[in-house]
């Protein structure tokens, strides 16, 4: 087993996660880390326009109501091919290992059009990083391999970009080959077909993924969500107020044995959906908690570099 720098011979600093190039790595591209870390750019705007286009137009496809749009949308979900040219992730942990990618599909189509259509609806559900909060199944790995389809262009103009500036990937044997690969185009809102030029790594073709990006776990999570921005709300809900004006609140642990309030999909909808009744945006909120700490993060790494 080799990373890329060692397998290329590299031993400058790199733009790109320095993966295994044999193996899954047990990282997952987030769709909300890309949007957040706004570099390298262009890379990062245009892999953002992708990820929006592309949710924009499936729940077009469901304002619109029609039989031919629903059909157009439930289509664009279905064409996600396995992205196995990163490394990332786990086979048995993505689409082949949850049935298939039409069948990962239908599981956010049922949702967007079922439980999750009153969220459609109000326009709060409109990114792709929320989809791991609300379609049953969908986690790190799956969010990895749809993000990694969505956005493969941009990824393999990044990864372009790096063979022109580090000559190793072109020397001592190691070759580069031009492949036709499934890509989202932002501007017409279709799978399209491109011609890229991607590294080969013994006998596999490599894209790059640039550092930041990924991680071993999303920053908008279910488990995540449920336990810091939702059992809050929950906690507020239920809290009383002594005749001295302190608030008691029950516990966490205990409210996670509460009937209508056990960890899962069901609960994160009803709660979420019974504070939007509320006035309350839990979703706005949580996004506001996990932007504020990985911009902490971040400006603590930069301090120390």
């Amino acid at each position: 087993m080799a990373s890329v720098t060692d397998h290329y011979g590299i031993s400058r600093p790199v733009p790109f996660i320095n993966i295994d190039v044999d193996a899954d790595n047990r990282l997952y591209l987030d769709p909300h880390a890309v949007r957040l870390m706004e570099r390298p750019q262009p890379f990062a705007d245009d892999a953002v326009r992708c990820v929006d286009t592309f949710l924009d137009t499936v729940t077009g496809c469901i304002f619109d109501g029609s039989r031919a749009a629903r059909f157009r949308g439930e289509q664009y979900l279905r064409r996600f091919v396995e992205p196995w040219e990163t490394r990332l992730g786990m086979a048995e942990e993505g689409f082949r290992g949850h049935g298939g990618a039409g069948e990962v599909g239908m599981w956010i189509w049922e949702t967007l059009t079922g439980d999750a259509a009153p969220l459609v609806r109000i326009g709060m559900l409109h990114q792709l990083e929320d989809l791991p909060l609300f379609v049953d199944g969908v986690d790190r790995d799956i969010t990895s391999d749809i993000t990694t389809r969505i956005i493969y262009g941009p990824m393999a103009r990044f990864t372009e970009w790096v063979v022109a500036n580090y000559p190793e990937f072109v020397s001592g044997g190691h070759q580069v080959q031009t492949f036709r690969k499934q890509v989202w185009n932002p501007v017409t809102c279709e799978w399209d077909e491109a011609e890229v030029t991607l590294p080969v790594a013994n006998g596999k073709e490599l894209l790059l993924v640039p550092i930041g990006w990924a991680g071993p776990t999303l920053l908008m999570s279910a488990g995540r969500y449920y336990g810091t921005t939702l059992l809050s709300y929950a906690q507020m809900e239920q809290a009383v107020r002594t005749s001295e004006g302190k608030v008691l609140k029950s516990r966490k642990l205990d409210l996670r044995k509460q009937p209508g309030l056990e960890p899962g999909r069901q609960t994160i909808l009803a709660v979420t959906l019974r504070a939007i009744g509320n006035k309350e945006d839990l979703l706005v909120l949580f996004k506001a908690f996990v932007d504020g700490r990985f911009n902490a993060t971040n400006d603590a790494d930069e301090a120390a570099a």
